[in-house]
């Protein structure tokens, strides 16, 4: 019977027990798609991702990620978590690792502490931003469990917007209405339907500008569609939020960094860097970063 490796990580934290949890399958030729989805239920996280060799061999490797219910295209925080335990496994891991995912390629710049060792990573979105249908107002807040009057709409209106990651991504007037803020998995089923093929989980993706910041922001995102009810850090959303607001932004050539916190609300407190680029002659791209702790290591025969 085979026996897999598996080790967890928080990530866009320095604190254990902080950020957001995933567990990664270092090795996981051999298992199959069944196998995959029953050992990502098992772990009950945001997601678990599984490490296989590329299709291509230039590249570093295939990444499977699978949430709770399914498997995913692309996500942040798997990403920057699966790079970091690769590099520390390795004597002397190269500066970037390339994964092909089903969203495309993604590139993962492994970053450095002071003391030179491993301490995360920064990656770039696999697809520049792209804008989906309008969400109603009031659809957002039935979903969440606001009065339609928490929403702010003076930047943009609740949408659709993906950098691979489809997210429906709304602006809440201040910190109160964001602490209130309460997924009603009744208002989530009822809004999917319209919203289907864009956003198959209508996953929501709720900011705040902190003290009116324009690049510090607070946000939760709500999935009861795809079995999270609360994720303590979304960094595929994140880099969509970023490449949104840079693409509003006055200016035709223009980079900005947002710094965001999440899962504050959650007990589960998380940083994460997120940047987006955007010119007069092409598209807006985008790349999250963070820093990860260790936490658990183990095998499991199947």
């Amino acid at each position: 019977m085979p026996t897999y490796e598996f080790v967890t990580v928080d990530v866009f934290t320095d604190t254990r027990f902080g950020g957001n949890p995933l567990a990664v399958f270092p090795a996981a030729a051999g298992l199959s798609d069944t196998e995959m989805q029953a050992l990502a239920a098992e772990f009950n996280l945001s997601e678990t991702t599984f490490v296989l060799p590329p299709d291509d061999p230039r590249h570093s490797a295939r990444v499977r990620i699978f949430g709770p219910r399914g498997e995913l295209p692309f996500a942040g925080h798997p990403n920057v978590g699966t790079g970091f335990v690769l590099a520390r496994r390795m004597d002397t891991p190269p500066e970037h690792f390339t994964f092909e995912e089903m969203a495309g390629l993604v590139r993962v710049h492994v970053t450095r502490g002071a003391d030179g060792a491993v301490d995360g990573a920064r990656i770039a979105a696999p697809r520049s931003l792209t804008r989906g249908s309008a969400v109603p107002t009031e659809t957002v807040a039935a979903c969440a469990g606001l009065d339609p009057a928490d929403i702010a709409t003076d930047t943009h209106t609740p949408l659709i917007a993906s950098v691979g990651m489809p997210f429906v991504i709304a602006e809440l007037r201040d910190l109160d209405a964001l602490g209130r803020a309460a997924p009603d998995p009744a208002a989530f089923r009822a809004a999917q339907p319209a919203f289907a093929e864009e956003a198959p989980r209508f996953p929501l993706y709720l900011y705040v500008r902190v003290d009116g910041s324009a690049l510090s922001l607070r946000t939760r995102m709500f999935a009861p569609l795809g079995g999270i009810m609360e994720d303590p850090a979304t960094g595929s959303a994140g880099a969509a939020l970023a490449a949104l607001l840079t693409a509003e932004a006055p200016g035709t050539d223009l980079a900005l960094t947002f710094e965001i916190e999440q899962g504050v609300e959650f007990g589960r407190p998380s940083l994460l860097v997120a940047a987006a680029r955007k010119t007069a002659e092409g598209p807006v791209s985008a790349t999250v970063s963070g820093t990860c702790v260790p936490m658990l290591a183990g095998t499991i025969t199947l």
